[in-house]
Formats: structure tokens, sequence, C-alpha cells
């Protein structure tokens, strides 16, 4: 009952919401105006600058152990650790030969000279030491296999990141992802294509 006599109330006594019920009163039914601002009034006018990210397409294979992004000239090569080596090894695969040198076909034919990088990535499990140098020494591995398969005079730089440059979360909701993690332990090829 309160609450209700409160409501109707503030309505009474609110101006030009409802008519006034006190006698003799006009209700106001316009609608207040807005108050205009001095004629002295000045103000910056400012542009919203907003950046805008490079949006990246990225080709996977079938299979899913390969893709490859571009950005402007650059061309990025990822295999999977997992179709290159056994768990925790360096050693590659007979498989990961066979990837390798459709890989350095691809450099071959379609870079455009400079340094090729060679990048070794694992996931977010075992210690950050561990991580980096496993990665090491797979992206190590991958540049001697490389360097074999492409002509003299290209000069590759091996280099392992561990688990600091993830492709995708290894972890969402608190939740281990395999699939994510499978795709972060990866050795990169990147580089700059003909123009």
């Amino acid at each position: 009952m309160f609450r209700s006599l409160s409501v109707a109330l503030a309505l009474v006594l609110s101006p030009g919401l409802v008519p006034s019920l006190v006698p003799g009163l006009v209700p106001s039914l316009s609608p207040t105006p807005v108050p205009s601002p001095p004629a002295d009034a000045t103000g910056a006018v400012e542009d919203l600058v907003l950046p805008v990210e490079d949006i990246v397409g990225e080709v996977e294979s079938m299979d899913g152990a390969e893709s490859e992004s571009k950005v402007g000239q650059q061309v990025t090569v990822a295999v999977t650790s997992d179709v290159l080596f056994a768990v925790d090894k360096w050693q590659l695969t007979a498989k990961a030969r066979q990837r390798l040198a459709k890989v350095a076909a691809k450099v071959a034919a379609e870079g455009a000279g400079g340094v090729v990088k060679v990048e070794g990535h694992t996931d977010d499990q075992g210690t950050d030491a561990y991580n980096v140098t496993l990665s090491q020494r797979r992206a190590r591995a991958v540049e001697v296999e490389v360097r074999r398969l492409l002509p003299a005079g290209v000069t590759l730089e091996a280099h392992g990141y561990g688990e600091s440059r993830p492709k995708v979360p290894n972890v969402i909701d608190g939740k281990p992802v395999a699939e994510n993690r499978a795709k972060n332990r990866r050795v990169e090829i990147v580089f700059t294509a003909k123009g």
C-alpha cells in the first residue's frame, strides 16, 4: 500500500509527466526544453581514429598438419611438430622430410631471396626453459634439412621461441584444448615472396 502511494505521489508531483491533480493548476504536457549553450562557448572537435588490424587469411592443408599465410610479401608456412617429430624429440621423421621437400620447393620457386627464417614453437606443457631448448633444436633440425634442399646462396636462420608465441590459446576458460596445443607445436618457415 505504501509503495503504490509513494509512486502515485511521485507522479503527481513530477511536472510534465501527468496532469496535475492540484485544483486550479493547468497540467504541463510539453517536454522540458533543452538549454542552448552560451553564444561564446567553443569546444574542440576531435576525430575518432581506431586502429585497423590486418586481416590475415590462412590456408590449411586437409590433414591440418600444414598452414600458409601471407601478409604483404611475407609468407609463413607452418608445419605442426606432430608431423615432423616424435613426442619430445627433434629428429625428423620420414614423413617430415617429404613435407619439408614440398616447402623447400615453394621457397625456391616463390622466394625473392633474402633471409629465410625457421622458427620453432611449442605448446604450454613443460617448463619455459625446456620448451625453448626443444623449439631451438627442432628449428635447427628443420633448418639443416631445408638448407640441403634449397639452392646455394639462400641464407637460413633458425630460432626457437618455446611457448612464447602461441598461434591460438592453449587454454580456454581454464581448460586445456588439445587441438589448440597441437597447432601451437609447430615449425614455421618464413620467407619473402617475389613481388
